[in-house]
């Protein structure tokens, strides 16, 4: 089961990243975590710049809407995305 929290405003999801991947992809669920792959390499933020984009578009939502929260230098990060519920969000990554 996903880590996901949930208020009025914004959803927070906990998110363990795998950079240098042959492509971008949504893997699934590991031990509570979203498993994120991802091609850009992890120096100089472009991993987290990444990750940002790539979720931008699956959810279909604006880029300032996601904003990383915790874990710039750390594989396992933790997002806010404002204005979706948990509902939405696990419908559009496919869980």
């Amino acid at each position: 089961m996903l880590n996901i929290k949930e208020n009025a405003e914004a959803i927070t999801v906990e998110i363990k990243v795998q950079p240098r991947a042959s492509r971008n992809q949504i893997v699934g669920e590991q031990d509570g975590l979203l498993k994120v792959k991802l091609t850009a390499p992890p120096v100089e933020g472009e991993a987290n710049q990444a990750l940002v984009n790539y979720l931008a578009s699956v959810l279909d939502t604006p880029r300032r809407n996601i904003m990383l929260i915790k874990g710039e230098t750390s594989r396992n990060k933790i997002i806010s995305i404002k204005g979706m519920s948990r509902d939405t969000f696990l419908h559009k990554i496919g869980q």
